[in-house]
């Protein structure tokens, strides 16, 4: 089973990967972490890194192309990030979570030591600073939601119910592949 969970930032995404790599003995790869790493050893902040990804498309290309290489040749995983729902082709359930923009920066200031509000403008900036290198890397519109099967709000749901509205969701699959 290949697993994408796709999300803006704070919407939980690797919360809930977390929790299904879990349950499900599943590999997880996390490109929003990779991405951490990178800055960590540009010494930049996620901001910084954001920007010299803008300037630097190789940043980016190197991350989105070791995600789909890695999702597409592994049969049990989780593929977490942004563009996973969109990368990884042969994917059998991809996932999009939602909330809204005060309920990720709160939980973003909470994780990474921020104010809320400092935390609200740089998630703005991150955002937009995302939407444009996908748009003109690969012609994304990171808001067209229509590669995803599931979009769900984690505003509404907690990761054990999200959790559970997966499971419902693999086995479905599960009875479909066993039906074929």
């Amino acid at each position: 089973m290949r697993i994408t969970i796709s999300g803006p930032p704070g919407s939980g995404t690797t919360s809930l990967a977390r929790y299904l790599a879990a349950k499900y003995r599943l590999d997880l790869i996390s490109a929003g972490e990779v991405f951490r790493q990178l800055a960590r050893e540009h010494s930049m902040d996620l901001a910084e890194f954001g920007r010299f990804a803008e300037n630097d498309p190789s940043v980016d290309r190197m991350i989105d192309t070791r995600q789909k290489e890695i999702g597409e040749s592994a049969g049990n995983i989780i593929i977490e990030g942004r563009l996973s729902g969109r990368m990884v082709e042969n994917a059998d359930l991809r996932i999009w979570l939602t909330a809204s923009l005060p309920c990720r920066a709160k939980r973003i200031a909470g994780r990474d030591g921020m104010d809320e509000e400092g935390a609200r403008a740089y998630t703005e900036n991150r955002q937009r600073s995302e939407s444009t290198r996908y748009l003109n890397y690969y012609g994304i519109e990171i808001d067209d939601l229509s590669p995803y099967d599931i979009v769900l709000s984690s505003e509404t749901f907690g990761v054990e119910a999200l959790g559970a509205i997966v499971d419902t969701a693999i086995a479905c699959l599960t009875r479909q592949a066993a039906a074929h």
